[in-house]
């Protein structure tokens, strides 16, 4: 199946309506173009699940994972995307980007408080300023991710073009290599 027909089967979200589905502080930080926001069912909003529905491949379903470190003494939060298909490096790479002294998944309920946004669904736009975002440099070999919408009930497609664009994000390489 081509990614044309692909789109075709996508319940698309029209850009006056996001709205409606989307969280403001997401629709505020999306990329004004190249961005394709879609429905999905909350049964498949989950990587595994939706991969199978929407017949999109994990190597192409970006991730947003949110984690805790110190540094310095004070306690921060940073957003990594990565794709579904790899393992974050997270006491490797990871710890070394940030130039953290201790790094910890973050717990869901602080994950969801701090991003207004939906376990699940959570996505690199509309984080808090502070935070840092990190995109693991396979992302950027895709032609075409999906990634999360701020609510479990949407996803968005795009080039990774749009991220490399963003002036919030930062492009490290961050995973393990396929095992």
């Amino acid at each position: 199946m081509h990614s044309h027909e692909l789109v075709q089967q996508l319940d698309i979200i029209a850009a006056d309506q996001l709205g409606a589905h989307l969280p403001a502080h997401v629709v505020e930080q999306l990329p004004p173009v190249g961005v394709t926001v879609f429905s999905v069912t909350d049964d498949a909003s989950d990587t595994a699940e939706f991969s199978a529905r929407y017949g999109f491949g994990l190597e192409d379903c970006a991730n947003t994972i949110v984690v805790r470190y110190k540094k310095e003494g004070a306690e921060h939060y940073a957003a990594l995307v990565s794709l579904g298909s790899l393992r974050l490096d997270i006491n490797g790479a990871v710890k070394t980007a940030l130039g953290a002294q201790r790094l910890s998944f973050a717990k869901k309920e602080a994950a969801v408080e701090h991003s207004g946004m939906e376990f699940g669904g959570i996505t690199a736009f509309g984080l808090p300023a502070d935070w840092r975002i990190f995109v693991d440099a396979a992302v950027m070999e895709r032609s075409q991710i999906v990634m999360g919408a701020g609510v479990r009930a949407a996803k968005l497609l795009l080039a990774p073009e749009a991220l490399r664009q963003w002036p919030r994000c930062e492009i490290a390489s961050l995973t393990l290599p396929p095992q």
